[in-house]
């Protein structure tokens, strides 16, 4: 009985299992938001580890969007590499070594998509790589992966991913060397909370946002939104030249708690030909006012800022309060919204079709939201109201730019 209820190819799904015959590069597992994948990845690596489905990979790599991310859903999470293995075949993980070890000696490093110089030098049989369409660097992190998997007769790497039309992820789907599953949270229902199917169904059932991140559909350009990824892809850069100005832009939520807002958090930068550059998009959700302020002045010291622009239509002077509490000397500018959401916009996706900004990497949950239709009572596209507030402060808004010269 203790076999059978380990045996993952008993209780699986079939998107959940690697497709027959076992001759491929890599198995794409796109789904949406709890569909299962997650488990699935883990499982495949532990059967992989151990050799339960052929021989052992002695050698192998895990990546994730970051190494937070990779720590807490791939190894620690529910669904992650420790939990799905028996106590007798539980791998030893040390996170300063960022090392899992088996009993029979295989072992797993732990790696971020986000230092894709890490991945130069070792030397991989199979690799597990989480949330594609979240990492910042992907081609560069892609590269330096498909150089180091070079050991045993068929390497072979899984990608557990929420789709997103990213360049890289189209180039799996139309390679033959690819295989993939596909997978809807509706299907993992069964292991989700009533109140949360219940809570997206009603928020975003029949929306393209709900498509991409429920149903797991790739999602193009949406027909009537301002921004196109063509144009951001174009202007997607490794590294910003030398930056004149930098601010921080906020787009404070209302209220706080886990069915608040977000609170839009970019930052931007303009260099002396009059080019922006977007640096971070560091939103945030659920915090308390005194929380985002900090996060705003952090990201204004980490950057060396000259500004903060926040939004004052929500909190009016207790914006600036809650963040000259946390900094007393931060620069700060309140803008107020006279003009409806689109209408703000408008002007900067303009700027976009000129090729007078650019994102240093990719900020997928940003982009999602630029590349959507804009429409009030939908959802809130709190990032999207961040970047439209700093690129307008910075190219858009008359006064004096306080130039300062920095290397970014």
């Amino acid at each position: 009985m203790k076999d059978l209820l380990q045996d993952w190819r008993l209780w699986a799904r079939e998107d959940q299992l690697p497709p027959e015959p076992l001759t491929w590069r890599n198995w794409l597992v796109l789904g949406g938001r709890g569909a299962g994948k997650t488990r699935a990845g883990a499982e495949w690596v532990r059967a992989k580890a151990l050799g339960h489905w052929g021989a052992a990979a002695k050698r192998l790599a895990i990546i994730g969007p970051s190494l937070l991310e990779a720590r807490h859903v791939m190894i620690e999470g529910p669904s992650g590499l420790l939990s799905v293995h028996a106590n007798e075949e539980r791998p030893e993980y040390q996170p300063s070594k960022r090392l899992i070890t088996w009993p029979n000696g295989s072992t797993a490093q732990l790696f971020s998509a986000d230092e894709p110089e890490t991945l130069r030098g070792p030397q991989f049989e199979a690799c597990w790589c989480d949330e594609l369409g979240k990492w910042k660097h992907a081609d560069e992190a892609w590269a330096m992966l498909h150089f180091a998997l070079r050991l045993g007769e068929q390497p072979q790497c899984v990608i557990t991913t929420t789709p997103r039309p990213t360049a890289l992820l189209k180039k799996f789907l139309s390679d033959e060397a690819t295989v993939v599953s596909r997978a809807t949270t509706f299907a993992n229902a069964a292991n989700l909370a009533p109140a949360f199917m219940r809570d997206i169904e009603a928020r975003y059932g029949g929306t393209r946002l709900g498509r991409q991140e429920l149903l797991g559909e790739l999602i193009e350009d949406d027909p009537n939104a301002l921004f196109k990824r063509e144009q951001i892809e174009k202007a997607r850069v490794k590294l910003a030249p030398q930056l004149k100005r930098i601010v921080v832009a906020v787009d404070p939520p209302a209220g706080f708690g886990k069915k608040s807002n977000a609170c839009g958090l970019v930052v931007a930068g303009v260099d002396a030909i009059g080019n922006a550059y977007v640096l971070e998009d560091a939103t945030v959700r659920g915090l308390r006012p005194a929380g985002w302020a900090k996060r705003a002045v952090k990201l204004f010291q980490d950057w060396k800022a000259d500004r903060v622009v926040a939004e004052v239509n929500q909190g009016g002077a207790m914006v600036e309060q809650v963040l000259r509490e946390v900094n007393p000397d931060v620069s700060f500018r309140s803008v107020h919204a006279s003009r409806g959401k689109a209408a703000r916009a408008e002007p900067v996706a303009a700027l976009y079709e000129q090729g007078r900004v650019f994102h240093v990497g990719a900020f997928p949950e940003l982009e999602d939201e630029m590349c959507s239709e804009i429409r009030s009572g939908v959802y809130s596209p709190d990032r999207l109201d961040a970047l439209v507030w700093a690129i307008t402060e910075l190219l858009l808004t008359k006064g004096p730019a306080e130039p300062r010269v920095r290397m970014v």
